[in-house]
């Protein structure tokens, strides 16, 4: 069972990651640099770096991350881990700005399905990267941002001024989720967020063409509860899932065949793009490496085909006030450890043989599992592994780590469970 040390240890590098991996660019940055610290290379794609040995990485667009590591005999498996890198948030728009009465605000827009409420009257701040004027038109100069500071507040309206605000109010994010940002006396000469940006990243203002920036925020992760039992904490949706896979492939002795870890972007938002689940991005990475190691496509498909991938994504944990909204006999609890999702409509991708290679391997990792099934009549989520696998034909499944408030702007978890995670990783990896 989980000892002290591991719980602590597990949370420690969780928090710390949880602090860097404030937008997906910075998640696989940080990433990035785990992989480096654990002796990964950055691949440049050249089919000539490609052997057996090589352990090596790829950054995608900035926001998506895949790893591998190729053992000898790569083809005796394939072991793929795959998580996200995003979380719904509020993406700055561009032309920003905006001043009402002296108050200087930012309009932005939602990404992905988040608890709007949940976003108000807290401190936030701004990350993400900036877009430059370059020598070449096709390739802007481009910078990582991180205001690592409180700046903005979306301030609640007074219950004077609203009666019926303890009766549910729907928030429009065109009016009600624009943040405060500034005092701003004279607006003669516009856009006050590009003067922010260049001050920020030491650049002229004029030579700045566009960004990919949102909103975080800035409360530090931390341990809660009597006895600590609990973990609250952003984006735990799904930076639980990127760590695990980080900390279990840079974790242990290198094993036979070929062992990945794919973190993408955009699954709040559907995966469908360049750096998504739904792209061929991981199957034509894979292909280049089969190609370098001196295999055909045939044997990557047949390899597929007895391979295995965890889509490693959080779970609802059944709610202490709302019981109700979980299943009858399938209802994971914080602490209980790892939740394995099952879905008929296969909004989760595991099938009977996934499941028993699942629990065979938590057995084997020492860590407790429990099943998560929506509630009838009620829809549920969904994850990138349904995705993954029509793209990539491999029996996949679901797992990840219970949480409370999923989609919140601080989520719940059980303290025990993210050294669970990671154990499980770690055992999928390298047995």
């Amino acid at each position: 069972m989980e000892t002290v040390g591991a719980k602590d240890t597990a949370l420690n590098g969780l928090f710390s990651f949880l602090e860097r991996a404030v937008s997906p660019f910075h998640a696989a940055a940080e990433g990035a640099r785990l992989l480096a610290q654990a002796g990964y290379f950055e691949w440049n794609g050249t089919e000539r770096e490609v052997r057996v040995g090589s352990r090596f990485f790829v950054r995608a667009y900035g926001s998506a991350l895949l790893a591998f590591s190729i053992g000898e005999n790569p083809r005796a498996r394939l072991r793929i881990a795959a998580a996200h890198t995003d979380f719904p948030c509020l993406r700055v728009k561009p032309h920003a700005a905006m001043c009402e009465r002296g108050y200087g605000k930012l309009n932005v827009e939602v990404y992905g399905g988040m608890i709007r409420s949940s976003w108000l009257d807290r401190p936030l701040s701004l990350a993400g990267k900036v877009a430059m004027r370059g020598d070449d038109p096709y390739i802007p100069v481009v910078r990582e941002f991180d205001a690592r500071r409180p700046l903005l507040i979306i301030p609640s309206l007074a219950i004077h001024m609203n009666r019926d605000v303890n009766k549910g109010v729907e928030l429009n994010p065109q009016k009600d989720l624009l943040p405060l940002f500034t005092m701003e006396e004279d607006e003669a000469d516009g856009d006050f967020f590009l003067d922010f940006l260049a001050e920020e990243i030491g650049a002229e203002r004029d030579s700045i063409l566009s960004y990919e920036i949102t909103l975080y925020p800035t409360e530090k992760p931390c341990r809660i509860g009597r006895n600590e039992a609990f973990v609250s904490a952003p984006r735990l949706d799904n930076m639980t899932s990127v760590y695990a896979c980080l900390s279990g492939l840079c974790t242990g002795e290198q094993a036979d065949g070929i062992a990945c870890a794919a973190l993408f972007d955009n699954e709040e938002v559907g995966s469908g793009t360049k750096q998504g689940a739904a792209s061929m991005l991981l199957p034509n990475h894979l292909a280049r490496i089969y190609a370098g190691l001196g295999f055909t496509e045939a044997g990557l498909y047949a390899d597929m085909e007895k391979g295995f991938c965890f889509s490693v994504d959080v779970a609802h944990a059944m709610h202490p006030n709302m019981p109700e909204k979980n299943d009858v006999t399938n209802f994971p609890m914080l602490g209980g450890g790892i939740a394995l999702k099952v879905a008929a409509s296969q909004s989760y991708a595991g099938d009977a043989e996934a499941i028993a290679i699942a629990k065979g391997l938590c057995e084997l990792a020492a860590v407790p599992y429990q099943m998560y099934v929506n509630r009838s009549g009620l829809r549920g989520g969904s994850t990138l592994g349904s995705l993954l696998s029509r793209q990539m034909p491999m029996r996949t499944m679901d797992i990840g780590v219970p949480i409370l408030a999923m989609h919140a702007a601080r989520e719940t978890m059980g303290a025990s469970d993210q050294a669970a995670l990671n154990r499980l990783t770690e055992t999928f990896y390298h047995t």
